[in-house]
Parts: structure tokens; C-alpha cells; sequence
């Protein structure tokens, strides 16, 4: 009864630590070895021989013939493919998508994680900047939702000295404060 015991208790252990993140299905990588550093991305040029898995908020989409075009700042991406929104952007990278994606849907302010091959680097402008941007030919992608919630810290109540019928009246007039949490779902 013993080994029955400790199997359940590793099993239930396995089972908790493989539900609390993991990557998505859609951003797996097709060789073994993935690029998650735009720097290391941006200063081979593009050119790698392994896959590239980068994220950040999406800036501009353009639907071409065949292809769909997407512009993206660069974020730092954490072990389950989230962008990181606490960091600054690193830069900025193209991705190319055979087919048409809905604008709506890859709406610039976006966060998305992309996963795809580097095949290079193309001259463009940011404003009347001109810019050389990495480019990736995509092969999976996750949309992320930022997730707000509002947490409240409110200061314990007092009671007044009991002089009256009225005992242990509550003085609610102390401040209340509280933060807003953003999550990446």
C-alpha cells in the first residue's frame, strides 16, 4: 500500500506541474534548437539555420497577393511564448504569412507570438525612418488578450470608544488603494 501511495502522489505531482504553462500548439518549432533573442535574430541578418520564435505588439498588416505582411515590435517572450509587457521593445521585425489573415483579427496594438524560419532582411520606413527589418516566413502564430484586473487594498476600519447606544460604529473614512494588473492570457 506503501508504493501505491508514493506512485499517486508523484503522478498527481507530474499532472499539477505539466498544467501550469506550457507552449501553445501552434507556435512548436520544427527543429530542436529555437532562436528566442531578437539580438541574436537581428545581428545574423536574418539568415539562421534553425527556426525563430519572437513576439511583441503587432504595428502595421498589409494583405498582399498571396502573402500577408506583418509588422511587429519586438518583446521579450517568456518560456510559454507570452509577451513580456514589463520590458521595453528591442526593435521591430517583419513576418510573412502565405495566404490572407483578417486585419481585424491582426489589429495593430496586438500581441502575437510568431514561430518561422529567418530568410532574410528588407529595407522599409518607420515614418520618415528608414529601417532594415529582420523578416521571419511564418509558420504558426498566437494572438494574446491582456487581461485587466483591479486589485483594492482597503485600510482596516476603526471603532469609536462605545460612549452611547451606538457602540462600535464603524469609521469607514480611511482611503482605499488598489492597482491594476495586467495579465497576458
Amino acid at each position: 500500500m506503501k508504493i501505491f501511495g508514493q506512485f499517486a502522489l508523484i503522478l498527481s505531482i507530474t499532472i499539477g506541474l505539466s498544467a501550469c504553462g506550457s507552449l501553445p500548439q501552434e507556435l512548436t518549432a520544427t527543429t530542436e534548437q529555437v532562436v528566442m533573442d531578437y539580438k541574436t535574430f537581428a545581428e545574423a541578418e536574418g539568415q539562421l539555420s534553425t527556426d525563430v520564435r519572437l513576439g511583441g505588439i503587432i504595428a502595421k498588416v498589409e494583405n498582399l497577393e498571396d502573402k500577408t505582411r506583418v509588422e511587429i515590435v519586438n518583446l521579450p517572450i517568456s518560456d510559454t511564448g507570452q509577451p513580456t509587457l514589463n520590458e521595453d521593445p528591442r526593435g521591430r521585425f517583419v513576418v510573412y504569412f502565405d495566404g490572407y489573415l483578417e486585419p481585424v483579427a491582426f489589429s495593430e496594438g496586438r500581441l502575437v507570438t510568431v514561430v518561422g524560419k529567418g530568410i532574410g532582411e528588407e529595407n522599409g520606413q518607420i515614418g520618415e525612418h528608414q529601417y532594415v527589418f529582420p523578416v521571419i516566413k511564418g509558420q504558426g502564430y498566437r494572438l494574446w488578450k491582456i487581461e485587466e484586473r483591479v486589485r483594492i487594498y482597503e485600510s482596516p476600519t476603526t471603532f469609536y470608544p462605545c460612549y452611547s447606544i451606538n457602540c462600535r460604529m464603524t469609521r469607514d473614512r480611511f482611503p482605499t488603494d488598489g492597482k491594476v494588473i495586467k495579465e497576458v492570457k
